[in-house]
């Protein structure tokens, strides 16, 4: 590691196949929590390239768990985090309100490492039992919808650097891995960024695969819908930029917005929502992104439609049976 280092502290750049190798190295616990963090410390200092992200993207594939389900076509929808905005789990209560309507969802998530609570901390805390199985995965994905991944279970690299990124709290380049390395391979991704550069950068990768994708920053620097401002959507087929009075008939503040100040709260906040029982704006905020999820999906072609379809998702509290299903069959 110590040539790699100074090979980078040189303002030198690793190939693709540079990068591979070094994360290979990590998952196979070569280097200590030291070395890990003086490498990952690296890019925050500087941009990373496509060809280094491709290479660590490509060491966490072939090290990964893979999952089949049965030739569903899955939509997952996932936040890069690191926005530093300590919102509540949109991007997971989007999820249950797109299964609510109907659709397979294959959820890859982690706990948080720069937020108060990440997807894995809200879902343990409410009972989920984190399983790289692959028939426990596709037996919640026919009879509710939605299984849920827990990443250090698919990609061991995860799991050795998981207690470095937690004790450095800032966004790594770890962030922009997990929307590229979902074990199912989901057909649809819609992935919120923090910046317009990511965003950039994941256009660019994702143009290269089969999936439909769509990438969504809130100009305020969001990596979701956040209706606190307009919103950058970029699709197979193009990008705009959307108000917030489009995507959820009205705009809301960053207050309304909030997480919690621990998982147990974060929790909380998840449930009430996700019962029907959270305010006008974090339903709003919750009902645009699943809107756009489903959007994304391709067999919605109005949008308006797709608002009504995750409305009546939770409002009906189909999306909080589907959980509540989805918890008895842990």
């Amino acid at each position: 590691m110590k040539k790699i280092l100074q090979f980078l502290f040189e303002h030198k750049t690793l190939s693709r196949e540079q990068a591979k190798e070094v994360l290979l190295n990590i998952s196979k616990g070569i280097y200590s929590d030291t070395e890990i963090a003086s490498f990952t410390t690296v890019f925050l200092m500087r941009n990373i390239t496509i060809p280094e992200l491709m290479g660590f993207r490509d060491a966490l594939i072939e090290l990964c768990v893979s999952v089949t389900l049965n030739g569903y076509e899955v939509i997952d929808i996932v936040g890069t985090g690191g926005d530093g905005k300590n919102t509540f789990n949109i991007s997971t209560l989007s999820c249950f309100i797109v299964a609510g309507a109907g659709y397979k969802v294959a959820k890859h998530g982690n706990y948080g490492a720069t937020s108060i609570s990440g997807s894995s901390n809200v879902m343990e805390t409410l009972g989920y039992h984190f399983s790289n199985d692959n028939k426990k995965l596709l037996k919640e994905i026919e009879e509710v919808n939605i299984c849920f991944m827990h990443a250090p279970l698919f990609h061991p690299a995860l799991k050795v650097v998981g207690p470095v990124r937690k004790n450095l709290g800032v966004r790594t380049f770890f962030n922009m891995l997990g929307p590229l390395v979902n074990p199912a391979q989901p057909g649809v991704q819609m992935i919120g960024v923090y910046n317009l550069e990511m965003a950039r950068i994941y256009s660019y990768l994702l143009q290269q695969s089969d999936a439909k994708f769509m990438i969504i920053h809130s100009l305020d620097g969001y990596d979701e819908i956040s209706l606190t401002g307009d919103t950058k959507v970029i699709t197979n087929t193009g990008e705009q930029i959307l108000t917030a009075r489009f995507l959820g008939k009205r705009s809301v503040s960053p207050e309304d917005i909030y997480g919690g100040n621990s998982t147990e709260e974060a929790a909380k906040i998840f449930l009430r929502i996700l019962k029907g029982e959270g305010s006008w704006a974090q339903n709003a905020v919750v009902m645009a992104n699943a809107a756009m999820a489903i959007f994304a999906a391709g067999h919605v072609k109005d949008y308006d439609e797709c608002l009504r379809l995750a409305i009546d998702s939770l409002e009906s509290g189909k999306a909080y049976q589907n959980f509540q299903k989805l918890i008895s069959l842990q």
